[in-house]
């Protein structure tokens, strides 16, 4: 049987996939299992809960409440924020828990979610596995005064705004940016950070009406993003996604920035202020070979890890590294956030832009990206992708043609049910051509 949790907590459609009920068991069973472990000892259980604009994260947030409520664990209800600041607000009001209902990027009929530990982190694949096992078991719950309290949480935007602020390495005096915040959880404390830090801001995507997150806007969608930024004669433009745990950026010819050009950056900007711990940058296999060639020109060493946020942060723990993330713009700055930050992530780019007079082009000419095509090939077995004998050794024989000047990887996604299938090429077109004929066998050999 697949895990009920992803890479990314548990996500799919809503009220079909993720329903109030099962939003409500979770909860429940996330509070038994880390009772039992006793992570509540000596101490009345608490936690903060927070959801991004979705219509369906409200049902989804106010059955996640009850079921903490109900499970003797006292809650305070943060609302529309951002991932992040759901997470910062776990370490800093010093909770047992927090939950995030959010589906980040994916269009607005889904919905997810996931949790916290106390301090800010993800849960660890076991103890997650443990919350699925424990749904709707029998078990004693609390009655009387040991039944959980919920209360809404004030001021929990402006905490993780002064935090932000705090971690800003330079004012941003003098520098207009164009945020596009996907119509998502960050509408309103993105811009405002932004303002406080010194920047001048246009905002486009920042009006949610808990319909249209991420509909055309946003990180996956930076059409609007890149008109904008011409037409104002910006410095640059950032874009984040409906959670706001990632950041893109477009400079101010309209160029795409990717998170792989935007690791480079940060990089090299931690190094030369002494703050990249052990001179490394932890990635994963999906990053292009650009930015690990140019990383090694630098002096930064580079350690890749499997696709999906938790496994960079915990190479990141395990190694005590300070930077770490995914091509996809979610960047983890472990010194001032416990996950993916896109806000932050923007936040410190555009400090970079404003502190050494550069423009971001040329910031981001450090590296040179390597052609990469991008195929998800759907209504397949996507847990089948590393046995069959007949896809490896189509991977095999595309390896020894691109002898050394490109990369395959394919993978089963863990956040949908595709097969990815990515290709770097000495040119576009030998990538793209490279890219369909293995989702070519990738769908005939692993069709459903």
């Amino acid at each position: 049987m697949s895990r009920l949790f992803g890479t990314d907590g548990v996500r799919g459609l809503a009220n079909r996939d993720i329903t109030a009920e099962l939003a409500l068991d979770l909860a429940v069973a996330a509070a038994r299992v880390l009772g039992e472990k006793g992570e509540f000892a000596g101490h009345r259980p608490s936690a903060v809960v927070g959801r991004d604009p979705r219509a369906s994260g409200e049902f989804l947030a106010a059955a996640t409440v009850a079921g903490l409520a109900s499970a003797g664990v006292d809650v305070y209800d943060a609302g529309v924020l951002p991932t992040p600041a759901i997470a910062y607000l776990t370490a800093d009001l010093n909770v047992d828990l927090g939950v995030m209902i959010s589906a980040s990027h994916n269009p607005m009929p889904d919905n997810g979610i996931k949790f916290f530990s106390r301090g800010g982190f993800k849960l660890p694949d076991a103890t997650e596995d443990a919350i699925a096992g424990s749904l709707r078991a029998d078990w004693q719950r609390p009655t009387g005064a040991a039944v959980g309290r919920a209360k809404t949480l004030p001021g929990g935007g402006e905490r993780y705004v002064e935090h932000l602020l705090g971690a800003v390495p330079a004012p941003l005096d003098g520098l207009h940016v164009v945020l596009d915040a996907a119509h998502g959880a960050a509408s309103e404390v993105g811009p405002e950070v932004f303002r406080r830090a010194g920047a001048r801001v246009t905002v486009i995507g920042a009006e949610p009406d808990g319909l249209n997150i991420n509909d055309g806007y946003g990180s996956t969608h930076l059409g609007h993003l890149r008109v904008m930024v011409a037409q104002v004669g910006a410095d640059m433009g950032l874009a984040f996604d409906g959670d706001a745990d990632r950041c893109l950026a477009v400079d101010a010819s309209g160029q795409v920035v990717d998170g792989d050009q935007i690791m480079a950056i940060l990089a090299l900007d931690l190094k030369e202020r002494g703050v990249l711990r052990g001179d490394t940058l932890v990635a994963t296999v999906m990053s292009n070979l650009g930015m690990l060639q140019a990383m090694e020109r630098e002096g930064v060493n580079v350690l890749q890890t499997s696709v999906g946020d938790r496994y960079v942060l915990e190479e990141m723990k395990s190694g005590d590294f300070s930077l770490g993330g995914e091509q996809s713009g979610h960047v983890i700055m472990l010194d001032h956030a416990t996950t993916g930050d896109g806000v932050l992530t923007g936040l410190t780019l555009a400090a970079r832009v404003a502190s050494t007079g550069k423009s971001l082009a040329d910031l981001a000419a450090c590296m040179t990206r390597l052609p990469q095509f991008l195929l998800n090939v759907d209504g397949v077995d996507k847990n089948a992708v590393d046995s069959n004998e007949t896809v490896q050794a189509a991977v095999v024989t595309v390896e020894q043609e691109l002898a050394g000047t490109g990369r395959i990887l394919l993978r089963k996604s863990g956040t949908e049910p595709v097969v990815r299938v990515m290709v770097e090429a000495a040119t576009a077109q030998h990538a793209e051509d490279v890219a369909h004929r293995l989702a070519a066998v990738v769908r005939t050999e692993l069709a459903l």
